[in-house]
């Protein structure tokens, strides 16, 4: 059995920095000859740093030239003599020249050759614009399905991406950091341990965990700490919690469980089921009301919560298959024409007026099975929806997608955003076709089905100003949110220093009976492919099983306290996977990962396979 120890990102980052600020200060490192590090911080391939000293302190502008001058991505460092730049913007399997200007007039221009792109890294396929519009801002886009996170300019040239599964939606906080998913799974399809708080560098600033994990969508709130979605550890529903954690520590601080407040069998869209049965995918805080908005894809429903009570405010969805006493109550009535309620919707947001917006994917578009719509009768929209809370109504007020049909047709994922009054974006991220003909799958579930190999996918992400389309992007993969940002935030400055790992994973449940087994006096067979891989808070056993077997992995401190952990071999099944990235090739491969909290010394690794007990050779440590 294979054992490999891995560092987590934060301590192979701090490594790296240490090692290139010590080359950097045993050597003369100037403007004509400064020390250049490409993806210093081992997540974004086209990032560098520029390390070089000046005799006085002088400001310096970091030009890095694109392909022409609408390309330029230009930032200005504060006054200092010894300069730490980090450079974003190059391209991949180019010469970049990047061009150092300091305040006292020197120049120098440095070439910073970076590798080719990663073979998943979407490159687009159309970018329509004007070369002005997009200014120095970049369109971000996460990964659902073969995609990497990436960024592009005006041009659709890639001008950031990491090779990490960066996963769900990516915000910039106030301090002008990105706040992103991490990367490192706890449970298929897409759960992970959390949030990564970073720069566009990839230097991670801190790693925020959570016992239940974290998926879809988070809010910083004014005080700086964060709503996160997540859901209870080891129970039998997913995506029904979420939890407010304090921004210095990662302690949760509040939750709402949705649970609470919904009843969970009914309204139910074409994709629920019992486990999944609301699937969360974003939250906003309305301080004007001091209340929670929650999309739930599989209730067709957004809801809103009272911030301090958890009590039920309203529902805004499709009123059939619920109960009439619960609809009179919660449910807010449509008035005016046009009218149409949302699907299986993604991305509320707020206007600064009060006014919501969403991302209508009008998948099924109706409660009832003989109804539903096919995929090519079918259309996504972004959609503008007016409020009444005092006569307890809404009225739509925008809306943008219906008129393109099936061809802007996204069942899953997507989003929408507000610039200005006349000025939004809509991203249709999940469009799939199936032999030319769209898809009655996701793209996500598709990619793993018998006609894989006839799948084009396809995302489209377009900008509107006063009714007129100014922007648009298409990329041939399905891509969870679209963010305009720049790659510098205003006044950017190198942030040197160790990241912090905060929250908990909590500790992993424990199966308590014994299970009575026969010693193999042999290790596990070569053909289950396991390995341990042993993080600095967790442990993961990967191997495959047939399904059905009973398995079971046994940790055994040197007290002779044993740690007995259930492996389920049961297929998987999941009727809504908004990120792919995850997925398995062999559907017989599982992980198995254990938070390292409430165990303690070293323990001896061993595996029962139907009532047969291995043994691994291969200790690990707890915390």
């Amino acid at each position: 059995m294979k054992y490999r120890k891995k560092k987590h990102i934060i301590t192979a980052q701090r490594e790296n920095e240490q090692a290139f600020l010590k080359e950097f200060s045993e050597g003369d490192w100037t403007l004509q000859n400064p020390l250049v590090k490409l993806n210093p911080y081992l997540l974004a391939p086209l990032t560098a740093i520029v390390l070089f000293r000046t005799g006085v302190p002088a400001e310096v502008t970091v030009t890095v030239c694109g392909r022409e001058a609408a390309g330029n991505v230009v930032h200005t460092f504060p006054a200092q003599c010894e300069h730490i730049l980090p450079v974003y913007g190059l391209y991949a399997d180019t010469a970049n020249r990047v061009l150092l200007t300091l305040s006292t007039g020197e120049r120098s221009e440095v070439l910073i050759q970076t590798g080719s792109m990663n073979e998943r890294v979407p490159k687009p396929t159309r970018c329509e614009t004007d070369p002005g519009y997009m200014g120095d801002q970049m369109m971000f886009l996460t990964a659902a399905v073969r995609s990497k996170p990436v960024a592009v300019d005006y041009r659709g040239d890639i001008r950031w991406y990491s090779d990490a599964n960066l996963n769900f939606a990516l915000k910039r906080l106030p301090n002008g950091h990105l706040l992103v998913g991490t990367e490192r799974l706890t449970g298929l399809p897409y759960y992970t341990t959390g949030l990564y708080e970073m720069a566009v560098s990839g230097k991670v600033f801190r790693e925020y965990r959570l016992p239940g994990g974290y998926h879809h969508d988070q809010f910083e709130m004014e005080d700086g700490n964060i709503l996160v979605l997540t859901q209870d550890a080891d129970a039998p529903t997913v995506e029904d919690v979420c939890a407010l954690i304090h921004k210095d520590t990662g302690e949760v601080l509040k939750r709402w469980d949705y649970k609470s407040v919904l009843p969970q069998d009914c309204g139910k869209s074409g994709s629920w089921d019992e486990r999944d049965w609301f699937h969360n995918n974003s939250i906003w805080y309305d301080k004007e009301t001091n209340s929670l908005t929650i999309s739930g894809r599989h209730q067709d429903a957004v809801i809103n919560l009272d911030y301090d009570t958890g009590a039920l405010n309203w529902v805004l969805g499709d009123p059939d298959q619920w109960p009439e006493d619960f609809v009179r109550k919660y449910f807010l009535k449509p008035e005016g024409e046009p009218f149409e309620y949302q699907y299986e919707q993604h991305g509320v947001i707020y206007t600064p007026d009060g006014d919501l917006m969403l991302f209508d994917n009008g998948h099924f578009r109706s409660k009832y099975p003989e109804k539903y719509q096919k995929a090519a009768d079918s259309y996504s929209r972004g959609v503008r929806y007016r409020i009444d809370h005092k006569k307890h109504t809404v009225r739509q007020v925008w809306e943008y997608g219906r008129e393109r049909g099936s061809d802007f047709f996204s069942p899953y994922i997507s989003n929408v955003e507000y610039y200005g009054e006349g000025r939004y974006m809509v991203h249709s991220g999940g469009i799939a076709y199936i032999d030319g003909k769209p898809s009655e799958e996701l793209g996500s579930m598709a990619l793993m089905g018998p006609d894989k190999d006839k799948l084009t996918l396809n995302s489209i992400t377009c900008e509107l100003a006063g009714g007129k389309v100014v922007y648009e992007l298409e990329v041939p993969a399905n891509c969870y949110r679209a963010r305009k940002l720049p790659l510098y935030y205003a006044g950017e400055a190198t942030e040197l220093g160790e990241g912090q790992l905060l929250g908990t994973l909590g500790i992993t449940e424990e199966f308590d009976t014994e299970i009575p087994a026969e010693a193999a006096g042999e290790q596990l067979p070569e053909s289950c492919q396991a390995s341990v891989t042993e993080e600095e808070d967790r442990i993961r056993f990967n191997a495959k099983f047939e399904k059905g077997e009973l398995v079971m992995l046994l940790l055994t401190e040197d007290s002779g306290k044993v740690h007995r952990y259930y492996i389920s071999t049961a297929a998987a099944s999941f009727k809504a996977m908004c990120v792919g990235t995850f997925q398995k090739s062999d559907s017989r491969e599982i992980d198995k990962f254990i938070s390292k909290e409430g165990l303690h010394g070293e323990m001896k690794v061993q595996v029962i396979r139907d009532g047969i007990l291995y043994e691994t050779g291969i200790t690990v440590t707890g915390e």
